[in-house]
């Protein structure tokens, strides 16, 4: 059966669903049609808004084989940029920090923090041709950027409708949860050795919990809600939790105040989210964990997490001693995680792998396989 045939099996409703089928996970060919449908087209995260804090702060990211680097300008404006030099194609900048300007390392072509270059050293031979140079025909190519509830998306998609319209009702979902004052505490970065998707699919089902984290997870969670009925590229599903889910059991006296919006029933368990394609995030009753998942090749992704707080949270004499906590109950978890998420990917790569089906506790991952074969099969 070809994967067009494959994909036409993963539909709505999720009980008569197949799962994706494993050429999606494994493929380097269908991974470059990925970057194209999926990453060149869709409004894509890449982190919270706070990772900038003043004027000249840089994040360059490897967005699905594109470079590009966000910047934040004298007045506090955010852009996106090809992270490639107009010349010949030098990148400009690698990591993050803070600078003036872009100077390109090969040549010095050098650009504003708006993408405009203002100095091109040594071309006045061009500039006394018969063409002429214009430097103001040479500055970065930009990028859509637009911010959500304290998150920063960009777009390659000049014809994609706006981010309002792409999450729709997001931020009213999440209105409960302030998610737009909170604020940093923590960002973390590292390779998996497992596809993008597997790696946002484990974080947004309950099934694996008492096989994965039977010792340290699995006791914390109630059987979930039925996942929202939303309208917008996300998918998201709420469960009552014993104590915060951001915290192991044994440490749940440690935790840190409860979200001061939240009420009723939204302070007692968490919310997590699959905003398409790349991130997801637990919003707990104290604190927000996302992750930014990035392809690098079929077989590996990069992921950024970062971890979040309140700001009245962040300001308590005891917040470091608390939050070490926060970030142990994470690090653990994904010290769990990864073993399986490798083990899977080693079976995806199987000739013998084949679809499966969604059982009623990955709900979420379902609403998503729906999405992408909708994109990728259409």
């Amino acid at each position: 059966m070809n994967i067009e045939a494959q994909l036409a099996k993963v539909k709505q409703p999720i009980s008569s669903s197949a799962t994706l089928p494993p050429r999606c996970y494994t493929s380097s060919d269908w991974l470059k049609k990925e970057q194209e449908i999926i990453f060149g087209r869709s409004w894509v995260s890449v982190g919270r808004r706070d990772r900038w804090k003043k004027p000249g702060d840089y994040i360059c990211i490897d967005l699905a084989g594109v470079p590009i680097v966000v910047t934040m300008d004298d007045v506090g404006e955010l852009h996106a940029l090809a992270n490639t030099c107009s010349h010949r194609g030098m990148k400009l900048k690698t990591g993050e920090g803070n600078c003036r300007q872009l100077v390109c390392p090969f040549h010095a072509w050098t650009y504003s923090l708006d993408g405009e270059l203002v100095s091109a050293p040594r071309m006045e031979n061009c500039a006394q041709s018969e063409v002429g140079f214009q430097q103001s025909e040479y500055g970065l190519a930009t990028i859509r950027l637009e911010q959500a509830d304290g998150f920063v998306f960009v777009c390659f998609d000049p014809e994609q409708s706006s981010l309002q319209d792409w999450l729709a009702d997001f931020e009213d979902v999440h209105s409960p949860w302030s998610l737009s004052e909170l604020a940093t505490a923590r960002v973390n970065k590292f390779d998996v050795n497992c596809n993008w998707k597997t790696f946002i699919e484990v974080f947004n089902e309950y099934y694996h919990l008492p096989f994965v984290h039977p010792n340290s997870l699995d006791g914390l969670y109630h059987e979930p809600d039925e996942s929202d009925a939303v309208i917008g590229e996300f998918a998201t599903q709420f469960g009552i939790t014993r104590g915060t889910a951001a915290l192991m059991e044994q440490a749940q006296d440690h935790a840190l105040p409860t979200i001061s919006t939240l009420k009723e029933r939204d302070q007692q368990g968490t919310r997590y989210t699959w905003a398409y394609p790349n991130m997801t995030f637990a919003a707990c009753s104290d604190s927000l964990w996302m992750y930014e998942v990035y392809p690098l090749t079929a077989d590996c992704c990069h992921v950024v997490q970062t971890i979040c707080f309140p700001g009245a949270s962040i300001t308590l004499a005891d917040f470091e001693q608390k939050a070490q906590r926060y970030y142990d109950r994470i690090d653990e978890a994904i010290a769990e995680d990864l073993p399986f998420l490798e083990a899977q990917q080693q079976g995806l790569n199987s000739p013998l792998a084949k679809q499966g089906r969604f059982s009623a506790l990955e709900p979420c991952v379902g609403h998503f396989a729906c999405w992408y074969a909708n994109q990728m099969g259409g």
